[in-house]
């Protein structure tokens, strides 16, 4: 299966072809004014369920961000979820720190 990923930044999501045809999914951002990458959802189309689509289209977001040196906080279940299964990516995770109240 050829599967390309794309940014389409005028609807602010990735979106993946497969086999050059229509889009077969896409994952939903925000960006934020530090530059964060904030993933808020990821769909694929039922026809390419199963097939490992969605993995492809979350590891091809990763690769670009890796690639322009940013960041990404993931608040999709999905893209969370498939993330923390690949540790090689969580170098790219924004880590929200605890903050501490002092007196």
């Amino acid at each position: 299966m050829d599967a390309r990923v794309t940014d389409a930044p005028e609807r602010q999501r990735y979106e993946i072809r497969v086999d050059g045809e229509e889009v077969a999914g896409f994952v939903d951002y925000r960006t934020t004014t530090d530059g964060l990458l904030v993933l808020t959802h990821t769909e694929v189309d039922p026809s390419y369920k199963g097939r490992g689509v969605g993995g492809r289209l979350v590891q091809g977001v990763l690769e670009d961000v890796r690639a322009r040196g940013g960041r990404v906080l993931a608040v999709c279940p999905f893209a969370r979820k498939w993330i923390e299964r690949h540790p090689d990516y969580a170098d790219l995770v924004h880590r929200v720190e605890e903050s501490r109240v002092t007196d």
